[in-house]
């Protein structure tokens, strides 16, 4: 393998670029890997908020019978005004 002698390697050089190579191929790894986790911790705090909406969606009471209690707790004091008068 001839070099040329116009470009002369340098080791050191090479060796600098496989450092910072390293360096950087680390930094991916560990930005991928943050990432990674930070996914798998939104996605199991997704459920658990999905969960409470669905239970809160089922423990509510629906609009209709609202009113019709209070209706119902008008016409109660109606009467019991009208009869206490």
């Amino acid at each position: 393998m001839a070099i040329d002698p116009e470009h002369p390697v340098v080791h050191g050089e090479l060796a600098e670029l496989r450092r910072r190579l390293d360096v950087a191929q680390a930094r991916v790894e560990g930005g991928l890997t943050l990432l990674s986790h930070r996914a798998e911790h939104t996605a199991k705090e997704l459920d658990e908020l999905s969960t409470r909406v669905v239970t809160l969606e089922h423990s509510r009471w629906p609009l209709p019978a609202v009113a019709a209690l209070t209706a119902v707790g008008a016409l109660v004091v109606a009467v019991w005004q009208a009869v206490g008068r």
